[in-house]
């Protein structure tokens, strides 16, 4: 089995099962997760980055933000 064989397959998963994972990316659960993993991210990035770009990072964190979970 070759690459584009496992994209083929992780294609038809997602054709099958669009409606359940649009689902479980707007649950509470997802949004506890995705809040964590958005905070870690955007800490790390303002570690390394100039402070300059410290509002970008949020902005973009923000607007990640809205696509996943209730919120």
């Amino acid at each position: 089995m070759g690459i584009e064989d496992l994209v083929n397959q992780g294609k038809d998963f997602l054709d099958q099962h669009k409606d359940k994972i649009g689902e479980a990316l707007k649950s509470e659960q997802a949004e506890g997760v995705s809040d964590t993993a958005l905070d870690a991210a955007a800490d790390f990035v303002k570690k390394v980055a100039p402070e300059s770009t410290h509002g970008h990072v949020d902005g973009v964190r923000d607007s990640i933000d809205k696509s996943i979970g209730h919120e």
